[in-house]
């Protein structure tokens, strides 16, 4: 048995730990087999031991086994070439934090799930499921094209089963997603649905456009075509239809034709959701979507809706707007009261709202718009003909001043202030119509508000987060499939925000100091994860995902032949 420096402690009466030092060594007895310890030489304490003493019995044994001791006291630290040792390279360091809980939720919704089935079904021998979650990932992290994720973006993230991916792969993906859609988003759903025990009785409805960067648009077939975008323009385009829970969660998404005016989606729309069963869905949209035959056919099949009111629009909701009657307090910037025209199957029952706030900024606004009016009234010479003048023009037909613009039997421009005062009646209130009798005017109301969680996921598809455009495409097939992928990011996005309470933009903040260093040596190749820092381990928690290992893909390196 060799020989060893051994330590022993001993507890005082004042509770004080003493520690001696001795040289032993092992002995068998050879009655009873166990090893005990032989003192060969008492040291004592180790507070008062002669430590040089020791640096030299270290040193004249080094000297026999042909060792060098160097005492760091005397000669300080050993100079160090490199911070790792010399059989071992660094090679790369990868960002692995977000694509981890991407993945995660990935698979946590169903949606590999889904894919794998298809990939079964149909003889897929191509990985398309890792090729459209790459693409997904891709939106979450750093938006590039499909060229841009398999030629440079897969090099910068930790997806070793991304490795083997190629180009053409990414664009197949895209034909697959399109051609499965429907079955895909209606697993997607439901699995996500029940997951989160979703309320999916209420359904928000919304378009937004998306445009392109080219002059001439596609053949009458074709999904690229010209139409009046949601930013102002007038530019070749497609409009992207979606329907999100009350939390914002992705159902379904469509893309129609740029030219396709709102009020003629209805159809398609409601006959895709009818075929989901939904329940008692309660279809909540905006003034866009408000049509004699849109109603009709949301109705139809006891369909129930939520409809905005363009106010200006008729003379019953002029009359509606006007009606006495009792508003009822919803919250503290909020007044409703129910209006009810006609009877039996011809009854539209309205939903007048007030804001008191909205109706004093809306006020200020409109008496900063006349003040700037009569100045630039005042600035012209009262004369004949004013009103084909250049300037005069300009004034009709503006959109901040033509309304408060009138023309007098000479030719002359005053200012409306019977419009002025017709527009001060309606300051700070919106109507609404719903044909079911079920719900109250403030659940009715309280639906409408939430409609606004629609325009952040737009906002999160079109420029914060996910950033739809540019769209490379013009296969209207991939086109569709590129607003599938960008759709199912906005969906796994959503749910991570509600599961953390952050915005995706700090998440993907906390997550991101989440990195892979790879490692080689001769004989093999792995990758090792970085301390997880606090931030990032309560992002884990709150999505109840495991931190990754921190040893990753250890590897052998094939032996040169």
């Amino acid at each position: 048995m060799g020989m060893y420096l051994r330590s022993t402690s001993r507890t005082n009466r004042d509770g004080s730990t003493v520690t001696y030092l001795q040289l032993a060594h092992n002995e068998r007895n050879p009655e009873t087999g166990h090893s005990t310890a032989k003192i060969i030489h008492n040291f004592g304490r180790e507070d008062t031991v002669d430590r040089d003493a020791l640096v030299r019995l270290c040193e004249s044994i080094a000297r026999v086994c042909g060792l060098q001791i160097r005492d760091p006291r005397a000669h300080g630290p050993e100079p160090v070439d490199g911070a790792l040792p010399h059989e071992v390279t660094l090679r790369r360091t990868r960002t692995l934090g977000t694509v981890h809980i991407v993945d995660a939720l990935w698979r946590r919704l169903g949606i590999k799930a889904v894919l794998d089935d298809l990939a079964r079904r149909h003889r897929w021998s191509v990985p398309y499921e890792r090729a459209l979650f790459s693409m997904v990932a891709n939106r979450l992290c750093e938006p590039e094209s499909k060229l841009g994720v398999w030629e440079r973006w897969l090099e910068t993230v930790h997806l070793p089963d991304c490795n083997d991916l190629e180009l053409h792969h990414m664009y197949e993906a895209l034909d697959r997603l399109h051609e499965h859609s429907t079955e895909i988003e209606e697993s997607v759903f439901f699995e996500t649905a029940t997951l989160l025990n979703l309320d999916v009785d209420l359904v928000f409805f919304d378009t937004t456009t998306c445009s392109f960067a080219i002059d001439e648009v596609d053949g009458d077939d074709g999904l690229r075509q010209r139409g009046h975008s949601k930013e102002g323009n007038w530019k070749p385009q497609v409009v992207i239809a979606l329907a999100v829970t009350r939390e914002g969660l992705p159902v379904r998404s469509w893309v129609f034709e740029g030219n396709t005016s709102d009020v003629t989606l209805i159809d398609q729309v409601r006959a895709d959701l009818r075929g989901w069963k939904l329940g008692r869905a309660l279809f909540v949209a905006d003034s866009g979507f408000n049509s004699a035959d849109n109603r009709a056919e949301l109705a139809r099949g006891c369909g129930h809706y939520v409809l905005a009111c363009r106010i200006r629009s008729s003379a019953e909701l002029a009359e509606v707007t006007s009606r006495a009657g009792r508003y009822k307090e919803v919250s503290d910037n909020l007044r409703v009261k129910e209006v009810v025209v006609d009877e039996g199957t011809r009854q539209r029952r309205y939903i007048v709202c007030h804001n008191e706030q909205q109706a004093l900024r809306e006020a200020n606004h409109r008496e900063a718009v006349l003040a700037e009016l009569e100045q630039i009234l005042a600035s012209h010479p009262d004369e004949d003909g004013s009103a084909t003048k250049k300037w005069g023009m300009e004034l009709l037909t503006s959109r901040r001043f033509g309304r408060y613009v009138r023309k007098t039997k000479t030719g002359r421009l005053r200012i409306d202030r019977g419009a002025a005062a017709e527009a001060a009646k309606l300051d700070g209130k919106w109507v609404l119509l719903t044909n079911d009798d079920s719900l109250s005017v403030e659940d009715v109301a309280d639906a409408y508000k939430s409609l606004l969680i629609i325009e952040r996921c737009f906002r999160s598809l079109k420029s914060t987060q996910i950033e739809i455009r540019p769209m490379y495409h013009w296969l209207a097939r991939r086109i569709v499939a590129h607003v599938k992928v960008c759709v199912l990011a906005l969906l796994i996005q959503r749910v991570a925000e509600l599961a953390v309470g952050k915005s995706w933009r700090w998440i993907r903040h906390d997550l991101d100091a989440v990195q892979a260093t790879e490692f080689e040596t001769e004989t093999h190749r792995f990758f090792q994860v970085n301390e997880v820092t606090a931030e990032a381990a309560a992002v884990l928690r709150a999505l109840d995902i495991k931190p990754p290992r921190r040893v990753l893909d250890v590897a052998k390196i094939p032996a040169e032949v």
